[in-house]
């Protein structure tokens, strides 16, 4: 008897995988923008090999399955004895080791650095970021936590060669018995959030610079990292201090994990509500000066927040070209579409300049020590980067999703992920409004500073549409008797003041004119509805090169 087939059709007019695909050779902005910074061939070609292997189908596939398993909590082991550990799908643990063997999490701070360091690890988050965000927390902090044990020298030297390291150990053993460790950061409670100076867990003095912690932890982020800077009120005032995992008596420590967050995306990575009881502690720098010891490491972490950011919105971008460019609708391919390319345009448009902001940043950072502007540039732009990309990222998702349609909207698609993933970076250090202040204060406190960086912008972008009446704004709203009204604007205007000089030096020049007419000169219209003049097809060309 013959059989029959219960096949309804065949399978036409679907885009193929998204997979084996070098997510920086086909990057024309980012590799610009690197270029621009100093980063010569040799290390050009290193940052393309880096691509090859963060396309590829097996990592992309692996982000997939960490998102698909998020970590579990043990609070006691089988004997009932307190462990206080997460355990993660191993996925997460093939990303994490990738990203420690590629130096994400210290390659700034290695002995032998380039003068590009920052830049090329820039781009090497943003291309990782793209891929799975939540296993860069982690890289995150313990790249940033250098800034802050620099306050104790000797603190330092016992902890920066395990940072250093390139092997990735997961074990949960004491610190002393690995050759590479993570380090976290908790610093907000349930009462204050980011008004850390509300913070009611207490430090006892014990000998030196030991302290016993007891308290809690409102956000403690990675939480099976080896360390953990923290803030307590100490006798002397809100302190900064470094909490091990494991006493040096090699017993774990008092660190209590009492859930874990069950939050909208970073789902691969866990974020932990901690109670402290009387937990050992080093103190990090002197009693009091708690804000200003971990200030250092605030600012890389928001420096990593506009990378990530901008390679979330990266990743959308190339998703959604990937798929106009084999999808037919009405017998032309959706990137023949006259209404798809602006769309597309759009897209890549605030994508190109979102690179360059953060890469111009990053550039400030090289080089922060030897020059005083680009120290200033980074005080001033950088949360500025933050405050602009990282909000910006949900609705540029959102659009590169509808380019999809219903295929883009569904959990088989990465756009989903993205999609929920892009909030957390414009929430975590520092929200819109405590960052827009920031930058505010940062103006008012040194006003020659600012006045400084804003003079170096406009000697990029002085001739471009909309330039000046930016720098005007700017200057008027600090002046203003409602000042801190106009935080969010000023914030604003210097972002997309920074991002048009950041473009003028690294992308053609009709690509800058035209963002500099439909966003500096004028409000910005919906994605697809500004009207980007001839740089539409430089700006198609350059967003997904082919190779």
């Amino acid at each position: 008897m013959a059989m029959h087939s219960f096949d309804t059709h065949d399978v036409l007019n679907q885009t193929p995988p998204f997979g084996d695909v070098n997510l920086i050779a086909t990057n024309r902005p980012l590799l610009d923008a690197v270029k621009v910074s100093g980063v010569d061939a040799a290390e050009a070609e290193v940052l393309v090999a880096f691509g090859e292997a963060w396309g590829s189908a097996e990592r992309l596939d692996i982000g997939r399955l960490a998102n698909e398993n998020p970590p579990k909590l043990r609070t006691h082991d089988a004997r009932g004895c307190r462990i206080d550990a997460v355990e993660f799908h191993p996925a997460y643990h093939v990303l994490l080791r990738a990203s420690m063997e590629d130096g994400l999490h210290a390659s700034t701070w290695d002995e032998h650095r380039t003068g590009h360091a920052h830049v090329a690890r820039a781009a090497r988050l943003y291309t990782a970021a793209g891929v799975e965000s939540g296993h860069i927390c982690p890289i995150t902090m313990t790249h940033a936590s250098v800034a802050a044990l620099a306050v104790s020298p000797s603190r330092l030297a016992e902890w920066l060669p395990r940072i250093r390291s390139r092997d990735y150990d997961s074990r949960f053993i004491p610190f002393w018995e690995k050759t590479a460790v993570t380090l976290g950061m908790g610093m907000t409670e349930k009462q204050g959030g980011t008004d850390v100076r509300a913070n009611t867990t207490r430090a006892a003095a014990k000998a030196g610079d030991e302290y016993a912690l007891t308290g809690h932890k409102w956000f403690m982020s990675a939480p099976m990292c080896d360390a953990f800077l923290v803030l307590a009120q100490a006798p002397g005032g809100l302190t900064c201090f470094l909490v091990p995992r494991f006493r040096p008596d090699g017993s774990l420590n008092a660190v209590r994990l009492q859930r874990l967050k069950d939050k909208l995306g970073n789902r691969s990575n866990a974020s932990s509500e901690i109670e402290f009881q009387e937990a050992f502690a080093w103190r990090i720098g002197e009693e009091g000066r708690g804000v200003r010891t971990i200030i250092g490491m605030v600012q890389l972490t928001r420096l990593d927040c506009a990378v990530a950011s901008a390679g979330l919105v990266r990743m959308g971008l190339a998703l959604a070209m990937h798929h106009a460019r084999h999808r037919s609708v009405l017998q032309k391919k959706l990137i023949d579409q006259p209404a798809m390319r602006m769309v597309l345009a759009d897209l890549a448009l605030e994508s190109e300049a979102m690179t360059a902001l953060a890469l111009r940043a990053a550039h400030s950072f090289d080089v922060e020590r030897s020059d005083d502007h680009e120290a200033a540039y980074a005080r001033l732009v950088t949360p500025a980067a933050k405050f602009g990309i990282c909000k910006a990222a949900p609705r540029l998702l959102y659009e590169a999703m509808e380019c999809l349609g219903g295929n883009g909207y569904v959990e088989e698609s990465t756009l989903p992920r993205l999609y929920r993933e892009a909030p957390v970076n414009a929430i975590w250090e520092g929200s819109g409004n405590v960052i827009a202040l920031d930058i505010l204060r940062a103006e008012n406190r040194e006003p020659e500073v600012a006045a400084s960086v804003l003079e170096r912008l406009m000697a990029d972008v002085a001739e471009l549409p909309g330039a000046s009446d930016a720098a005007r704004d700017i200057v008027l709203a600090l002046q203003s008797s409602d000042a801190e009204a106009k935080a969010r604007f000023v914030a604003e205007r210097l972002f997309i003041l920074a991002a048009t000089a950041a473009l003028a030096r690294s992308a053609p020049p009709q690509i800058t004119e035209a963002y500099a007419l439909t966003r500096l000169a004028a409000p910005s219209r919906m994605i697809g509805a500004n009207d980007l003049g001839p740089a539409v097809i430089p700006l198609l060309e350059r967003a997904f090169v082919a190779i």
